[in-house]
């Protein structure tokens, strides 16, 4: 599939990856883009290049729906495991989405190269991920598309999407953080309920987002550096700012400590009920 990809430049691929409703597409052209770029084969931008969506292209189905109508199921069930990994494989789909709109749409941000290297790397491994949840739910005789999924990450993105540092502390350092504190209990669950090939699956999935977390976490620091603002202080302005909702507990704090992302930076926004 990727030798007919035609790709005029990295922003270029990534906006045409983000239009694609075909997901083989999308997924192939985010993993080709990306290829490209780490060997230097295509500039960033082209005259060339589409217009970037404010939507990212969607098959017909799964069916968009409020986060609060997404119906709960036990993991202990084939239904509830295949409800979580379809969960799952939607995070990662919008991952996707969200990685190739950081590239396309701050392609003209003074910011080295290497920012670039960071997110299409991110892009490359959020494909994997979608494609490894998918086959495993077609192994448990699903697809993705079978049940409803809401929309609620891709309004984060919309809502930081003229602002760098905004997006920064939004998409990498709230949801895919949230991905470090959430997913070693559901890797516990899996294997509890004997589905260890769905649990090397997040396993992927969580060594992975340790490195997606440090990818933000650092592009962060970078532009508050630039800026003269402390980190943490910034973080916290713009969560306020841009994000509905406290912060939920628990927080891994070891894994998000290892990505960069200190206590400091999140424990004041947590939710105060919690304790």
């Amino acid at each position: 599939m990727t030798g007919n990809l035609r790709i005029t430049s990295l922003r270029g691929g990534a906006i045409d990856a983000i239009r694609s409703a075909d997901l083989d597409r999308k997924t192939a052209l985010a993993q080709e883009s990306a290829t490209r770029w780490f060997e230097r084969r295509v500039s960033l931008r082209s005259p060339l290049d589409a217009a970037l969506p404010d939507r990212p292209g969607r098959p017909e189905k799964p069916v968009l729906t409020p986060p609060t109508q997404v119906e709960k199921r036990s993991l202990h069930t084939l239904k509830g495991r295949i409800a979580l990994l379809h969960a799952i494989a939607h995070i990662e789909l919008n991952a996707v989405d969200l990685a190739l709109d950081i590239v396309a749409r701050f392609a003209t941000e003074q910011v080295p190269n290497s920012f670039f290297d960071g997110w299409m790397q991110v892009a490359f491994e959020e494909a994997k991920h979608f494609r490894l949840v998918r086959a495993r739910l077609n192994d448990l005789g699903a697809d993705y598309g079978d049940l409803p999924a809401h929309d609620g990450l891709w309004q984060a993105a919309h809502s930081t999407r003229n602002d760098l540092t905004a997006r920064l502390a939004v998409v990498p350092l709230i949801l895919e953080a949230r991905g470090l504190d959430v997913t070693p209990s559901l890797q516990a669950k899996m294997r509890q309920t004997g589905d260890l090939e769905s649990a090397a699956v997040l396993d992927v999935i969580y060594n992975d987002e340790k490195g997606h977390v440090a990818v933000g976490a650092k592009w962060f620091r970078f532009l508050c550096a630039r800026e003269k603002r402390d980190p943490a202080k910034a973080f916290q302005e713009l969560v306020r700012a841009n994000f509905r909702g406290p912060l939920k507990p628990p927080f891994n704090d070891l894994a998000r400590a290892e990505a960069g992302l200190t206590p400091s930076f999140y424990r004041s926004l947590a939710s105060i009920s919690h304790a």
